[in-house]
């Protein structure tokens, strides 16, 4: 896929997988509910196989975002983080407006799992399940 990038001001996010700071998405996995556990060799095989976002406030990032894809028919978007100093600047919308307006992305249909930020992704187009009797899951055993 074509390497995509949106700037504001002193702010700008990539898809380039050679701009993503692997070492910093660790640390700031490490310091979330959902993947405080993931060891970091298997926080990097997950970048390697996602299309990654990576938000950067001149040379440093400070926010993420990962979509797993097929391209033509789905994507699972996960990992979404800011760093708490830039929260409340709108970032982090422009960082999901960024991700969901791709354009190797426009036909697909979407998914995200979130224990907390419900009303976040609503202004996206993001909602509930329709039919959550439909939907299955089979979880891997924990530690990796």
């Amino acid at each position: 896929m074509e390497v995509v990038s949106f700037s504001k001001g002193d702010f700008f996010i990539t898809t380039d997988p050679q701009k993503l700071d692997r070492d910093a998405v660790c640390r700031f996995l490490a310091d979330t509910y959902w993947a405080r556990r993931r060891p970091p060799g298997v926080i990097i095989r997950s970048l390697e196989n996602s299309l990654c976002f990576s938000l950067f406030h001149r040379e440093e990032q400070i926010g993420f975002g990962r979509v797993v894809t097929d391209y033509a028919t789905f994507a699972y978007l996960c990992d979404v983080y800011l760093l708490e100093e830039y929260r409340g600047r709108g970032l982090g919308k422009w960082l999901i407006e960024c991700i969901v307006t791709h354009p190797d992305l426009a036909r697909v249909n979407w998914c995200l799992l979130t224990g907390d930020a419900h009303s976040f992704y609503e202004q996206f187009g993001f909602r509930r399940l329709r039919k959550p009797q439909h939907f299955m899951e089979k979880r891997s055993k924990w530690p990796y």
